[in-house]
């Protein structure tokens, strides 16, 4: 496996993912899933500090993740948000630790000293990976938002790179 900048050429496969972890819902708040104009408006919306890195695997794009704006102050702008989806069939075969990895040193080299995420509570699979490689929990967002039809709470995560 291969750990990459994404190029164009991989935003039907980033979309899939995503668009699985949208189907899933164990990942986000959105509820739509997205077409290929939605993900290329995406990347172009990141530039060359808040970097899209793929999983490679046998020539197949097999996971994704982002670094993201946190907050347009300038007092934020050490602060990356993170994105992390892994197609459902290598879910479990630790690509999003090989990601994340990757992604810490694609932060700490374009000038972040935090990142942050957002995650479910109930995602236990997602915080056992976020807490293995490094990440804390801040809090939890109650009634944050709603997903299909209930309320649901948010968990903060964040990991200082200094």
């Amino acid at each position: 496996m291969i750990i990459r900048e994404a190029t164009l050429q991989d935003l039907e496969s980033i979309m899939n993912i995503y668009n699985e972890g949208i189907e899933d819902r164990v990942a986000t708040l959105e509820t739509d899933t997205k077409d290929l104009s939605y993900m290329e408006d995406w990347f172009h919306g990141h530039s060359e500090r808040y970097k899209v890195l793929v999983a490679e695997e046998d020539g197949e794009v097999v996971g994704w993740a982002s670094l993201n704006p946190y907050n347009n102050r300038c007092a934020y702008t050490g602060v990356a948000d993170l994105s992390v989806y892994i197609a459902r069939n290598s879910r479990g075969k630790g690509i999003g630790s090989r990601l994340l990895t990757a992604i810490d040193e694609a932060a700490r080299e374009n000038g972040f000293h935090k990142i942050v995420l957002f995650t479910f509570p109930f995602n236990e699979s997602g915080q056992k990976l976020y807490h293995k490689q490094g990440y804390r929990t801040v809090g939890i967002f109650n009634n944050q938002g709603i997903l299909e039809g209930k309320f649901v709470d948010v968990m903060a995560m964040e990991k200082l790179l200094s």
